[in-house]
């Protein structure tokens, strides 16, 4: 984002506005953490704002100052459809495509509004009329930070401000472990325990909140672990039956995959979790080093995300989901092991 872009983005906002802030679906705590401190940030300066997710989240992210007023789009569609249809801004946070935005991408892409973007993903659309895209940022909540630093206004960030990015940032680098966390992380992270984020607190609200059902879910997926020596790749996989039999709920294979990429040796990781109701398996993939796992998400499974975590799908069932997936991994060998 250009210096003559803030100018005229700080002259948009000196007026009150109505402004819809936007996640994308299945939101996680870098989209919630980042829509909610822009929200609150927003509503400080006397707009008319509202947080539009385009479905609900997991439990451990429903702390969160401000969730409560998150409006969701597949429950309360026409209220949503009105908010965005009468937006005069619309920022869109940690997606830059409107595909990412799930039941919500024909209502944004008829919307009248101008556009906002702050994200950190790979190959960004071009449907925002200011665009903050950062690939080498930690995380989307980092960029609001960084936002806030070109507004010249980081002395408007709250206790509640500081607590939303801090946790997507924290979650993002799986607590300021990946190779994203810089020391510019850090400094931000800094900054934001001095404005009020406790960050011990925050640690315990997201992780220490395991149900007993979560718990033995996370057993089953450890027995399914299944480990490609040739190829230093591990995968998990979890049946919709395994999922009914642990009463799931959302959020609770967080961070499985992770699990995966732990073993000693381990370059690649991948979980395959079924999906009835959507008919498809959901993919999640996991990498150290340069081994590029957006682009295999891109390639093989619609997906994408960053070089080393990524996402997608497939229309197979999980069986052949997981032989589709044996037989490509051999392709990338001498990469794995290299």
């Amino acid at each position: 984002m250009t210096s003559k872009e803030i100018t005229t983005l700080k002259g948009l906002l000196e007026e009150p506005k109505k402004i819809v802030i936007v996640p994308h679906k299945n939101p996680d705590g870098d989209a919630i953490g980042s829509t909610l401190a822009l929200h609150h940030f927003l509503k400080a300066k006397g707009h008319d704002c509202h947080v539009v997710s385009p479905n609900d989240y997991p439990e451990f992210l429903k702390w969160l100052p401000g969730e409560e007023e998150v409006i969701k789009f597949e429950n309360e569609t026409e209220k949503a459809t009105q908010l965005v249809n009468e937006a005069e801004l619309i920022f869109t946070l940690d997606f830059n495509h409107f595909s990412r935005s799930g039941l919500m991408e024909e209502v944004l892409s008829k919307a009248s509004a101008t556009y906002v973007m702050i994200d950190h993903h790979q190959q960004p659309d071009d449907y925002a009329k200011f665009m903050y895209s950062d690939i080498s940022a930690s995380s989307t909540c980092q960029l609001v930070y960084h936002f806030f630093e070109k507004l010249e206004e980081t002395d408007k960030i709250t206790p509640e401000i500081a607590t939303c990015l801090y946790i997507g940032v924290m979650t993002d680098t799986g607590s300021f472990r990946f190779p994203s966390t810089t020391s510019i992380t850090h400094r931000v992270i800094a900054d934001l325990i001095d404005k009020g984020a406790e960050n011990a607190l925050i640690h315990q609200q997201t992780f220490d909140t395991n149900s007993y059902e979560r718990m033995q879910l996370l057993g089953v997926a450890l027995n399914n672990l299944k480990v490609l020596k040739d190829c230093n790749t591990a995968y998990i996989s979890l049946s919709q039956k395994e999922l009914d039999d642990h009463k799931f709920k959302k959020g609770d294979t967080e961070g499985f995959v992770n699990y995966g990429l732990s073993v000693k040796g381990i370059v690649f990781a991948a979980i395959f979790i079924e999906h009835k109701a959507e008919n498809i398996i959901k993919i999640s993939l996991r990498s150290k080093g340069d081994f590029d796992v957006n682009q295999f998400a891109r390639k093989y499974f619609d997906g994408g995300g960053h070089i080393n975590a990524a996402g997608g799908k497939s229309d197979k069932n999980l069986q052949e989901t997981i032989a589709y997936f044996e037989e490509i991994v051999k392709k990338h060998q001498k990469e794995l092991n290299s």
